[in-house]
């Protein structure tokens, strides 16, 4: 399936941009717009943010001056289906939901050249609970896995057993499942187990193509990287096994200790996460969620040893189908951490935009505040504004006490342009560790 913008009025029509998996898609007068209207001057620099997932689009106004509208009516935020217009100024977009003949087909600008349809909708059944519910799909007998929202929200808050291993307790919650505390019954290992909740109906070949893709993430094995062990599907929910490491994630430690830790900490806690980086990112693997969370820590100072998790589970949940739209619920927290070219790109994303992730990451656990000056509590146009027009504040003037060295290091990462960031996280650890002598 596909989601395709034209542009039926204002001084671009015809064109038509195209999408067919998980994108965003911004539109403004700025000219790093995906869609640039310098010429509209009702619209703003930065003025609407969409998130498509084929079928769904969802649209969120970024706070612009003259407001954004969807048939006629203004709006903040709206879920868009077929035959949709947005509208900002003179520029009107239709949006058009179809299932085309070529299913590889991708591009920026033109007109399709295939015949297209309209999704079917079908009827299916929660895996858990057995309620009916209708979803789009590609054919009519298409077959899909789907969970309800109450059931979904019951298995993050008491995951199922996984066959083979005994569960002893759950060690956290977060958007896409559970993670618990398990026992390998064939050899008594000790392991964590992720259970992942799709967030919309799935077809077969999606979750088979998000299992492959997980199966390639697997095989990175470093010393500060949290190793795979297995993965699967139980009563269509999927599930990945992996070493357990004690201690905890980076946000609770910090947490623990009144909100910020000491600069020698997060040094130590930083290059190690670093290290890991430069190792996959020479394998061609990019994380594309670096924050506290998913850094583990175990030990203690100054023999801490952290590990990086979740490597491209993000990536892989989004774009092959599992995640549907994820900028509606209040993922501030989680966005303010990507750089400008990822929000406005989810998928083309490279090793800087980890750099920039993980600047942020030492900033946040070395200031306790986040580097844009922004509330915990922004909503998310608050926090997509702030990624694309504030400064960051000097780390100096939040901690004097921190070596100016140190802070450099830092925000060297969090550069807004991803020319003016280190060209590697090997060049960023050694800067780091250099600056510490």
């Amino acid at each position: 399936m596909r989601v395709t913008l034209r542009v039926i009025a204002g001084p671009q029509t015809g064109r038509a941009f195209t999408f067919d998996q998980h994108e965003t898609f911004t539109i403004g007068r700025s000219e790093d717009s995906q869609f640039c209207l310098p010429h509209d001057r009702y619209f703003s620099r930065n003025h609407c943010l969409l998130e498509i997932a084929p079928p769904q689009t969802f649209l969120r106004d970024l706070g612009s001056t003259n407001g954004t509208f969807v048939n006629d009516l203004k709006v903040e935020t709206a879920h868009l289906k077929n035959g949709d217009r947005i509208q900002g100024g003179e520029t009107v977009l239709e949006v058009e939901v179809s299932v085309g003949a070529n299913e590889t087909l991708r591009y920026a600008d033109g007109v399709p050249k295939f015949s297209e349809t309209l999704p079917s909708l079908i009827t299916v059944q929660c895996l858990n609970c057995g309620i009916p519910s209708n979803a789009e799909a590609s054919r009519p007998d298409a077959k899909l896995s789907f969970l309800c929202d109450d059931c979904r929200e019951k298995l993050r808050q008491n995951p199922q057993p996984i066959p083979n291993y005994q569960m002893i307790r759950i060690l956290g919650k977060g958007g896409m499942g559970s993670v618990m505390l398990a026992r390998s019954n064939k050899d008594g290992r000790v392991v964590a187990v992720k259970t992942l909740l799709p967030e919309v109906a799935v077809s077969e070949q999606s979750l088979k193509r998000f299992l492959r893709e997980i199966e390639v993430a697997a095989s990175l094995r470093h010393p500060h990287i949290v190793s795979y062990i297995e993965h699967g599907t139980h009563n269509g929910i999927v599930y990945l096994v992996t070493e357990y490491v004690g201690g905890m994630d980076a946000s609770k430690f910090s947490k623990m200790r009144g909100g910020k830790l000491d600069y020698r900490e997060v040094v130590i806690i930083i290059e190690q996460t670093l290290g890991a980086l430069d190792f996959a990112h020479s394998h061609g693997f990019v994380h594309r969620d670096i924050k506290e969370q998913n850094i583990l820590v175990d030990g203690t100072y100054p023999k801490y040893v952290a590990k990086l998790t979740d490597f491209g589970l993000a990536k892989s949940f989004k774009q092959t189908g599992m995640s549907g739209v994820t900028m509606v619920g209040d993922v501030a927290g989680t966005i303010a951490y990507m750089p400008p070219e990822q929000v406005r790109d989810f998928k083309e994303v490279k090793p800087p935009s980890d750099i920039y992730a993980i600047g942020m990451t030492a900033y946040s656990l070395v200031t306790g505040a986040h580097a844009l000056d922004i509330s915990p509590r922004a909503g998310i146009s608050e926090t997509v504004k702030a990624i694309f027009e504030k400064p960051i504040v000097p780390i100096n003037q939040r901690l004097p006490e921190v070596p100016r060295r140190v802070a450099a290091v830092i925000e060297t990462a969090i550069a807004k342009e991803p020319e003016r960031r280190w060209r590697s996280a090997g060049q960023m650890r050694e800067a780091l560790l250099e600056a510490m002598r």
